[in-house]
């Protein structure tokens, strides 16, 4: 394995900077530094009017932190397009002036190296880089590749591709956690963002993220990357937690399980899994390292069949929100937090309003209440079995009638077909449930029933928790309703995934204060 043990505990965060004007890019390493990147990446190709001669010594000498610099042709991605040995020449007057590091392309790296007698006895480490289109299918291609690159005498390699699927990520990390020289190894796009996530468990050279206000299309923020993900804290034994969704960019967990996980010293990570094909990637990801997962849209139910092992509750809504991988035989065991998670959180609200029905405290609040229904997806099965278990009556729309019909057979309840929703008219003192995407960033405006009939409402809860407070909720609150955010449900639900995924007991005010705070 080489020096990988050394490297996995010393992966740098190194920032790309991009700015057209040579003030800005002095201006954004400062930036960089107070952000606390490790490094800085100088693309030459993205300056104006760049001169070598003058404006070199200004990025180079006297800079707060060390130094890459990459000067990208357009036959290899990059923006310049001038002359092949003007470019190579200043490439070597940075190396001259004190760059930490000077990134050739592989397909000039051996001559330049060869002719300019580069990477010996030099204080500045050379860089050779690869860009592909695909991750090639083969690990084996992937090898010869590292061979040719390995060939060229390069101190450390690059290697950057553009997955089309999450899947193929799984190679660059046998790449990086099997090569014997120092590797870059990722892919760009919101399907290859946790190769950069993870690059230190498999002992990455680098992470890239970008600074406030100068976001690169997919790379994580610096804060993100120390903040949210504590890429410091992560090494070969850290365990990998995700979020399986398809989109997942709009995901809160990463900010409520990482500081958690810090915070009761238990070595994992979550990440955001952008995952296209539920068979191939737990087929792919079948690795320890790979140890527990919360499901979000639309994988809910189709996920059940990927299970080795359901829980009965989860069984019963045909909904999982929770897997965890057994460590003693590798089993994919699926839970639904979800349930007790959504139907908690109405009931304490009603609770705190004295909205108890008789005098016996040991029923629900719910019993007997009409629980109104809107999505009979896998939130809306979780919410319509929690309702029926403290003795509510469903009545259920949903886009899909054939869908809202069967989970109202399942749960007693009543189905209605979805145009009607508009018009429906709720006993006096019903609780709404939504458990659509109706409502969520960026479609902030729409709610799904009409502004009319929420006056009837008691309690009016949406699932949605990006806003935290939905217009639903809003125009809710202006019709007198008590109303319960989505926020509240996903707090719960980690709490209870949080418990799952570690073997231990979540601090619970410790991730309500996160939720207060960030969300």
């Amino acid at each position: 394995m080489g020096s990988l043990g050394v490297l996995k505990s010393t992966t740098m965060v190194c920032v790309p900077l991009m700015s057209s004007s040579v003030q800005q890019m002095v201006n954004d390493m400062y930036q960089a530094k107070i952000e606390g990147a490790d490094l800085v990446e100088l693309r030459l190709d993205f300056l104006k009017d760049f001169n070598p001669k003058k404006h070199l010594p200004a990025l180079i000498c006297n800079n707060p932190l060390p130094v890459v610099v990459v000067y990208r042709p357009k036959w290899d991605g990059g923006l310049y397009d001038g002359d092949e040995n003007s470019r190579l020449e200043a490439l070597l007057l940075a190396k001259d002036l004190g760059a930490d590091y000077i990134d050739l392309e592989l397909q000039v790296a051996s001559d330049i190296m060869e002719k300019h007698k580069l990477g010996q006895q030099s204080r500045c480490k050379i860089i050779v880089s690869c860009f592909m289109d695909k991750v090639t299918s083969l690990k084996e291609d992937l090898s010869h590749l590292v061979t040719r690159m390995q060939s060229t005498g390069a101190d450390i390699m690059k290697l950057v591709t553009n997955a089309s699927d999450i899947t193929e990520l799984s190679r660059i990390f046998h790449l990086l956690s099997h090569c014997q020289v120092p590797l870059i190894a990722y892919s760009t796009g919101e399907r290859g963002l946790i190769s950069q996530l993870l690059g230190p468990k498999f002992g990455g050279v680098f992470v890239y993220g970008s600074i406030e206000g100068n976001q690169v299309p997919g790379l994580p923020t610096l804060a993100s990357l120390r903040e949210a993900y504590g890429v410091d804290n992560i090494d070969s034994d850290t365990k990998v937690f995700g979020l399986i969704s398809k989109p997942v960019s709009h995901s809160k967990g990463p900010i409520l399980h990482n500081p958690t996980f810090r915070h009761v010293g238990y070595n994992g990570v979550y990440v955001p899994m952008f995952v296209d094909d539920l068979k191939q990637f737990f087929t792919v990801y079948e690795s320890p390292d790979f140890a527990g997962y919360s499901v979000g849209i639309p994988y809910k139910e189709a996920v059940m069949e990927f299970c080795d092992e359901v829980h009965p509750l989860a069984q019963s809504i045909g909904a999982v929100n929770t897997i965890v991988k057994r460590l003693s035989d590798g089993k994919l065991i699926g839970y639904n937090t979800d349930c007790e998670a959504s139907i908690t959180a109405i009931e304490d609200a009603l609770k705190a309003r004295g909205l108890v029905n008789g005098e016996a405290t040991f029923s629900s609040p719910l019993t007997g209440k009409q629980f109104v229904l809107v999505g009979a997806g896998g939130a809306g099965r979780a919410l319509s079995f929690g309702a029926k278990s403290r003795g509510a009556r469903v009545t259920i729309f949903d886009i899909d009638y054939e869908r809202a019909k069967s989970l109202a057979l399942a749960v007693s309840g009543e189905a209605r077909p979805f145009d009607q929703l508009t018009t429906f008219q709720p006993e006096k003192g019903a609780v709404l449930a939504n458990a659509t995407p109706i409502g969520m960033h960026p479609s902030k405006e729409r709610i799904p029933v009409s502004e009319e009939t929420l006056r009837d409402y008691s309690v009016v809860f949406d699932a949605v928790y990006t806003p935290r407070k939905t217009t639903l909720l809003k125009d809710a609150e202006e019709a007198g309703a008590i109303i319960v955010s989505g926020v509240e449900m996903f707090l719960r639900q980690a709490v209870g995934q949080f418990n799952l995924f570690t073997g231990g007991k979540a601090p619970e005010e410790f991730m309500r204060e996160i939720v207060l705070t960030k969300f």
